[in-house]
């Protein structure tokens, strides 16, 4: 997440470090949590020079007694300033391309154990595959988020891009940021491709009396896009093109108008996010 973060300025990720806070720090435990770290920083292109790991047993309480963790990364780049994207170049007409999210990612999943584990209240075990999932529910939620650097810094030189979003917490909502720098301007987004966790998540909430309005579901999930550029719509089959080849699926989800607020046409309605 934090190197995706980065990128949303354009700029490129240089380092990254952690910070664990462990119930007990097995060196099992250690040895996957590392691997983990080490396979997204390459992914990333970038260097892990240090990191911190403390058990404080008295402060981390989890699921499972001894294997609980909290982990943060933080993650530096670089780039020069005539460089920055800053979204102050939006126009109407421009498109809102996005790249295919992995799943949850880390937005929503509060919202989601409520609803699917019964620890929380939901309806299912971790390991029950429910109708609609190829595998164990709590994989489908926990699947690793999408690192976009690569591509995303690739397709930036070929095609610079007007805006850049990371679409995590508020969703959507998050295109907002753009309009505070391009003044006047607004989206509509109508295309979403809904994983099946995200269905899943919808259908059960219903089932257990606690529907999620599709309001409330725009506002907290990706909904298929876990990141986006905005360009100009004459260099828009290109972009995609660009992607598609760096192996991310790329499709045109929205655009630009002339008319502020955000704008979701989803299952046969005009929603008002912003």
């Amino acid at each position: 997440m934090a190197v995706n973060d980065v990128i949303r300025s354009g700029a490129r990720p240089l380092a990254i470090v952690d910070n664990i806070h462990a119930q007990v720090s097995d060196p099992q435990l250690v040895k996957e949590w590392l691997k983990g770290i080490v396979k997204g920083a390459i992914e990333a292109e970038c260097v892990v020079p240090g990191g911190e790991i403390g058990d404080v047993a008295e402060i981390v309480k989890g699921v499972a007694d001894g294997k609980s963790f909290d982990m943060v990364v933080a993650c530096i780049g670089e780039l020069a300033r005539e460089e920055i994207v800053w979204g102050n170049n939006v126009k109407s007409g421009d498109v809102v391309i996005g790249l295919r999210s992995s799943g949850i990612h880390s937005n929503g999943i509060t919202l989601a154990r409520k609803i699917l584990f019964k620890r929380w209240g939901g309806k299912y075990e971790p390991y029950d595959v429910p109708e609609g999932l190829d595998r164990e529910i709590v994989y489908a939620v926990l699947e690793p988020m999408t690192i976009y650097v690569k591509p995303v810094l690739r397709v930036s030189k070929e095609h610079p891009p007007k805006g850049l979003v990371h679409i995590t917490g508020d969703a959507y909502q998050k295109f907002e940021r753009l309009m505070m720098f391009s003044k006047g301007i607004g989206f509509v987004f109508d295309n979403f491709k809904l994983h099946p966790i995200f269905k899943l998540i919808r259908e059960t909430a219903t089932e257990l009396r606690r529907p999620l309005t599709d309001e409330e579901m725009l506002k907290t999930f990706n909904m298929g896009w876990g990141f986006a550029l905005v360009v100009d719509r004459s260099s828009a089959d290109s972009v995609i093109d660009s992607l598609e080849k760096s192996g991310v699926e790329a499709e045109q989800i929205g655009m630009a108008t002339d008319t502020q607020g955000i704008i979701a046409s989803y299952r046969g309605r005009r929603i008002k996010l912003r």
